[in-house]
């Protein structure tokens, strides 16, 4: 289950950094010239908004793996994937109230699942 929770952990922080760091350093016409209508949601947020989000999610993918790679506070792993489910609880309300659809939220919600996962293995299954 290790294994498992693990691999998990690293495929979220890969997400969660890249495109943290996507909206942290970029305006939101430069997301949204790169991501297309997927990305459309920055207009119903400020520029402030979408980059706190973004050095959120940097810091929640870094929190996924560092803490418990090093041994220093490795409680902040199963921390980080809390605060990722309460990120994605954020955007699914997010685009339920925008109306974008339900590949939007269901988006979301996989990735909350995984994240939840993630959470409840480190807390429960094999702790760190």
């Amino acid at each position: 289950m290790d294994i498992v929770l693990w691999i998990l952990q690293a495929l979220l922080a890969v997400m969660f950094l890249m495109a943290g760091l996507m909206k942290a350093t970029r305006s939101k016409e430069q997301i949204k010239e790169s991501g297309g209508e997927r990305m459309a949601w920055v207009d119903s947020l400020s520029e402030g908004q979408v980059t706190t989000i973004g050095v959120l999610e940097v810091l929640a993918g870094i929190g996924l793996i560092l803490p418990q790679l090093t041994g220093i506070l490795p409680i902040l792993t199963p921390l980080a994937a809390v605060g990722l489910v309460l990120t994605m609880i954020g955007a699914a309300l997010l685009h339920i109230q925008r109306g974008d659809g339900a590949q939007s939220i269901m988006t979301n919600i996989i990735i909350l699942l995984l994240a939840a996962f993630v959470a409840y293995g480190r807390f429960a299954l094999v702790p760190v």
